[in-house]
């Protein structure tokens, strides 16, 4: 079998078309071709069909960023995984790393195993999100956009910032989800994020301390961010959603000195004209691609510790929702994500299963 089922978009804000000769990509050195048995739907998919982004350099264009399944076969020099073992990574802007499609190509690097306590579905909601905290916050290399802390498998990882407050804006986001429980690994408290109250008890349940109610007026949010710290300042936070008014209040509510996350792609201007001079504050704005040169090291350091996490579960994945009809069922499931109505759950399409 030389080709196989993809789910294309073939001009640039054209809409999504499936084709069926798409090529499989045959794995080079250190890198291994996956079975994709699941694939999970990101903003960022939504938004490159929708309005064209400049990481869509030709068309047609895959998306996914987000998979896992089954090793199918290997590149010369891999070590890590065998053939027929059950795995998850990242996709990416690469036409034979994306994962909406049946098969695709993964760096030796950038793959783990996963657990038996963890299905393949439930697998797949883990890479994206984590890496987009994790790249905002461990990376060190001189062209990384990090805040710079120090990862939980270096010196300080888990002692710095025990006790100091952290404030995760969209806590219900998937991403949201893995930034509390990466505050957590860490040794911030209290968590405080904002959220829709119906998720109040599951982001407890990951690490959160308070959820402060999103539909409060951002005034009344920092009104009660000091009591909730009893008076500690907020050193670090994280904003998942990144609209410019829930930066603006994230900014605010950091203590000066503090550390910033945002994940917006389009935020650089704004963030520019918000920062002031003087106050200390850092701000990082990362991009969750691991095969960038500033990501590299941490993206090795990741992935060697993401198996043992999921089996211990000191990192939980997301709660998913499978969307029927394989990638013909991607079209639907994003724009459901651009028009607002995902929360609190990762969608999930299974390539193996399109009509």
């Amino acid at each position: 079998m030389s080709t196989q089922k993809a789910l294309i978009i073939p001009e640039e804000r054209a809409p999504f078309k499936i084709v069926n000769d798409w090529p499989i990509p045959k794995p080079g050195a250190n890198q291994v071709r996956v079975k994709i048995l699941a694939a999970a739907l990101n903003p960022a998919d939504h938004r490159i069909q929708k309005f064209g982004m400049p990481m869509a350099s030709s068309y047609p264009f895959i998306n996914g960023l987000d998979g896992a399944g089954i090793v199918e076969e290997l590149g010369p020099d891999v070590t890590k995984v065998a053939k027929g073992d059950k795995v998850l990574f990242p996709g990416g802007f690469l036409l034979e790393r994306a994962t909406f499609q049946q098969y695709n190509i993964v760096p030796e690097l950038n793959i783990a195993k996963i657990p038996d306590n963890l299905s393949i579905d439930q697998a797949a909601s883990v890479p994206l999100g984590l890496a987009t905290v994790a790249t905002g916050i461990w990376a060190h290399h001189p062209e990384a956009n990090s805040v710079d802390f120090p990862a939980p498998w270096e010196e300080g990882g888990k002692t710095k910032f025990i006790g100091q407050a952290a404030l995760i804006y969209g806590g219900s986001a998937s991403v949201g989800q893995y930034a509390i429980q990466l505050a957590r690994i860490q040794g911030f408290s209290p968590i405080i994020t904002i959220s829709s109250l119906k998720h109040e008890d599951y982001l407890k349940s990951l690490g959160a301390t308070h959820v402060i109610d999103r539909s409060l007026p951002h005034a009344d949010v920092l009104r009660k961010l000091p009591e909730i710290t009893e008076g500690k300042s907020i050193v670090y936070a994280y904003d998942a959603i990144s609209y410019p008014e829930t930066q603006a209040l994230a900014y605010d509510a950091l203590a000066d000195g503090g550390a910033l996350v945002v994940t917006n792609p389009r935020s650089a201007d704004f963030l520019k004209d918000m920062t002031k001079d003087g106050d200390g504050k850092k701000v990082a704005r990362p991009v969750a691609t691991l095969s960038l040169p500033g990501n590299l090291k941490l993206g090795e350091g990741l992935y060697n510790h993401i198996t043992e996490w999921l089996a211990t579960g000191v990192i939980v994945p997301n709660r998913i929702e499978i969307i029927p009809n394989g990638l013909a069922g991607i079209p639907e499931g994003l724009a459901r994500i651009g028009e607002g109505k995902v929360s609190g759950v990762k969608l999930i399409a299974r390539p193996q299963e399109t009509p």
